[in-house]
Parts: structure tokens; C-alpha cells; sequence
């Protein structure tokens, strides 16, 4: 096990990193975070490329699985945020005991999740995939679903482990964890989905392997190597007072995910009532691509969480200020950069994801939709790292608010609009991404930096 009296000099700098100029320690932090999320987003995108061979209706399937799988993915994903926000705090406030003890309540909190949500998910999947009116592609959704969410605890448990080496600004290892993993992933999809002749259900299997051995690389990490954080049996307290701490982020932040999730079924219910099978294919494999993008405010994020926290834990309230402002900038610079190359380069994009004689004829669909979502590039950063911030100071409630009201008070409503009542058809829905998503990230943003604001005015 290691010790606090050995940590090194490289894990007294990350801590110093994280603690002192907010500018540098979210440009450190951020890189390996957005490697990290283009790996797992790489491996995501070539499970939808080599499933389009399979033909339509496997996309289509692959379609509808992904809103279910964003919200168990988010449910890791917030318990991660809640167990960073908790961390960086403790780091900024100096309690290392509390840190450590944080953490530990972490992991139990990731494999108890993990086992009562995949007996939840497992007997309830078919009726889900059929309320999303998946109908004739139920069958294949059921192939890959039952495989990927039997392995849920390594997906939820990878999640809450990078969260709390990120917390302690150790974001290398985690990214090394998903390099292996993503790289794995993407040689085994094309031989357990071709050679072996398992399918979609051959993809699954994939995921699961690789992240399995993403679990393996942080637990040994954590254990054996030198970290901030102390993993020992004496450290834990059992503390409901932590518990709540993790949970008041980590459940926001995974209803969120939930949200997001509840629209995504929501629009792809919509795509089948006006387009059918070919317009969910259309809008998975574009989405796949538009989230490709949004790795990167979300990496900026991630990395303002930790930031936010310690300078929150430690009442430094201008270095909170600092964060926000340069991480919106710096979110909105980069992802207005890419999404206008993945505008010029949409019709080659559109192509990849129409390689197979079954799906050509979705490639100009495809290279429309990723036209339009350009316009949907332009205020997502905002909004994100308003969230981001509001969940590093442990108002996880807050983000949560913020993102019911851009997900299904705007977007939903403008793509019911325009889909309905103005008759876009199917593009209707892309449209109201694009509108909902501008009001809701003002929201946000405004919100945040009102409160930003109202700390630093009341600390002097």
C-alpha cells in the first residue's frame, strides 16, 4: 500500500498544480482528459462503423441502445464528478484524512451501484427498447444490450477511478487506461463481429473485454503505485455526511446524464414517427461525430471541476472566477475551430459511416446533418462549463437544473416545434438542437457568472 510520509515530489507538484494558477492547471489537466474522452468516443465511433456493415437496422439498433447506455455510462460519470468535487475540495481545504476517506466511500458507492443497476437494466431492457419503438430492430438491440450491460460494474467502476486520480490532478494514468483500452476495443470489434461471426452482439463484447482491462490498470495503480491518496483499510471511516457529500454531485450529475438520455429517446422516437429506421441511422452515426467535438469543452470541463473545487475548498474565490471565464473562452475557441473543419470535411465524414452498399444512399443525410450541427457547436461551451463549475463547488443540484431546462424545456420543445407544427420533417429535429441548445447554454452561462461574481464581491 502506499504511504502519505512517501509521497514524491512528481505528486506534491501535481498538488501544488492543481492549487495555484488555475489558467495552467486546466490547461495541464485538460489535454490528457480530452485524450482520454477522443479514445473512449474513438472506440464508441468504431463500433458504429464496423456495425453499419452489418446493415441499417443494426445502426438503427445501435441507435437505440445508446440513450439507455448514456444514462448507466452518466451514473459512472456522476458518481466520478462527485468523488473529484469531494477530493479537490478536501485538497484545497488541506484534509488529506478526509480526501482518503472520500475516495474509499467512492469505490464502495461504484460496485454497489453497479450490481443493483444491472439487474435492474437487465430485466427491464426489452420493454425500455420498446417504449423507444425500436420494433423490428428489438432483436438486435437485445443482442448487443444484454452483453454491454452485464458488464456494467467495470464501465461505472473505471469511471468513479479516473474520477479520484483526477481529483489529485493525476490525469496521465487514467489516459494510458483508456489508450489500452480503446486500442484493444477497435482491433477485437472487427473479429468478434466479422471473423467470429457474433455480429452486434460481437461489439458488445468488445466494450466490455476492454474496459475490463481499463479496471485491471487503475486498481493496480491505485494500490501499488504512489498516489496522494491513501488506499487503506484504516482510513475508511464509514461517514454518511461523505456519502451525502458525493452523492449531492454525483446524482445530479447522473440525472443530467439521465436527461440528456431521456432526449435522445425522446428525438429518436420523433425520427421514427417521420423519417423511420434510415433517419435514427442518419442522426446516431452524425451524432457520433458531433460528440467528437464536444469532447473537447467537455475535457475543459472535467478539468474546471477540479480546478473550481480546490480553489473553492480553499476560499479562493478569484481563482473560481479565473477558471470559469478562461475555460469558457478556451472551450469555445477550440470547439468553433473543429466544428468548422468537420463542416467543410462533412461529406468525406458522411462517407465513412456509408461505406456499406445497404447504407450509401444515408451519406447526403448524414452530410447535412453534421452542416446544421455546426450552429450547435458555437454555445455548448458555455453552458458546459457553467455546469462544470457549479458541480466543482459541490452545487450539483444546480447543474442539474441548468441542464433540465436546455434538454427539455428548449431543445426538446423547438424540435417538437419544428418537427410538428412548422413540418421540417426530420430536420426538424436537428433544428431544434440547434435553437434549443443556444437558449439554454445562456442560461447557464449567465447564471454562472452571476454567482461567480456575487463570491468574489462578498469575500472582500
Amino acid at each position: 500500500m502506499n504511504s502519505h510520509e512517501d509521497v514524491s515530489k512528481d505528486v506534491d507538484q501535481r498538488i501544488s498544480m492543481v492549487t495555484g494558477d488555475p489558467k495552467r492547471a486546466i490547461r495541464v489537466l485538460s489535454v490528457p482528459m480530452i485524450i482520454s474522452m477522443l479514445l473512449i468516443m474513438a472506440y464508441n465511433l468504431a463500433d458504429s462503423i464496423w456495425v453499419a456493415g452489418l446493415g441499417p437496422d443494426a445502426l438503427a439498433a445501435l441507435g437505440f441502445i445508446t440513450p439507455v447506455f448514456m444514462i448507466v455510462i452518466g451514473l459512472g460519470n456522476g458518481l466520478g464528478a462527485g468523488a473529484t468535487s469531494l477530493i479537490a475540495r478536501c485538497i484545497g481545504a488541506a484534509n488529506k484524512k478526509k480526501a482518503d476517506n472520500a475516495a474509499l466511500h467512492s469505490v464502495i458507492l461504484a460496485v454497489a451501484v453497479s450490481m443493483v443497476l444491472t439487474l435492474i437494466v437487465l430485466i427491464f431492457l426489452s420493454n425500455i427498447l420498446l417504449a423507444m419503438g425500436a420494433g423490428e430492430t428489438l432483436g438486435l438491440a437485445m443482442q448487443y444490450g444484454q452483453v454491454v450491460f452485464g458488464g456494467l460494474i467495470f464501465l461505472i467502476f473505471s469511471s468513479v477511478a479516473s474520477g479520484i486520480l483526477r481529483a489529485e490532478g493525476d490525469v496521465k494514468r487514467p489516459m494510458y487506461a483508456m489508450a489500452a483500452t480503446a486500442i484493444l476495443n477497435i482491433i477485437l470489434d472487427p473479429i468478434f463481429i466479422y471473423y467470429f461471426g457474433w455480429g452486434i452482439a460481437g461489439a458488445a463484447w468488445a466494450t466490455i473485454l476492454s474496459s475490463g482491462i481499463s479496471c485491471a490498470l487503475m486498481i493496480y495503480w491505485m494500490l501499488f503505485k504512489e498516489t496522494y491518496i491513501s488506499f487503506s483499510r484504516s482510513g475508511f471511516i464509514a461517514d454518511w455526511d461523505v456519502v451525502r457529500a458525493i452523492l449531492m454531485v454525483g446524482l445530479p450529475a447522473s440525472a443530467e446524464s439521465f436527461v440528456m438520455s431521456f432526449l435522445g429517446m425522446f428525438l429518436n422516437l420523433i425520427l421514427v414517427i417521420t423519417g423511420g429506421a434510415a433517419a435514427v441511422a442518419v442522426y446516431t452515426a452524425g451524432w457520433r461525430v458531433v460528440m467528437m467535438v464536444m469532447i473537447l469543452p467537455i475535457g475543459i470541463g472535467t478539468a474546471a471541476i477540479t480546478v473550481a473545487g480546490a480553489a473553492f475548498g480553499a476560499r479562493r474565490y478569484d481563482n473560481l472566477k479565473t477558471t470559469f471565464k478562461y475555460a469558457s473562452k478556451l472551450g469555445f475557441g477550440i470547439a468553433m475551430i473543429v466544428g468548422l473543419l468537420l463542416y467543410i470535411l462533412s461529406g468525406f465524414i458522411a462517407t465513412i459511416f456509408a461505406y456499406s452498399p445497404q447504407t450509401a444512399y444515408l451519406s447526403p443525410s448524414i452530410a447535412a446533418f453534421l452542416q446544421v450541427m455546426f450552429l450547435f457547436y458555437i454555445p455548448i461551451p458555455l453552458g458546459i462549463t457553467a455546469g462544470a463549475v457549479f458541480q466543482g463547488v459541490g452545487k450539483g443540484l444546480t447543474s442539474l437544473i441548468l441542464t433540465v431546462l436546455r434538454e427539455l424545456a428548449f431543445i426538446a420543445l423547438f424540435a417538437y416545434l419544428f418537427v410538428f407544427i412548422f413540418n421540417f420533417g426530420s430536420q426538424g429535429v436537428w433544428w431544434g438542437l440547434v435553437v434549443g441548445s443556444a437558449i439554454g447554454c445562456a442560461i447557464a452561462y449567465t447564471w454562472a457568472n452571476m454567482f461567480v461574481n456575487r463570491l468574489n464581491r462578498y469575500s472582500k
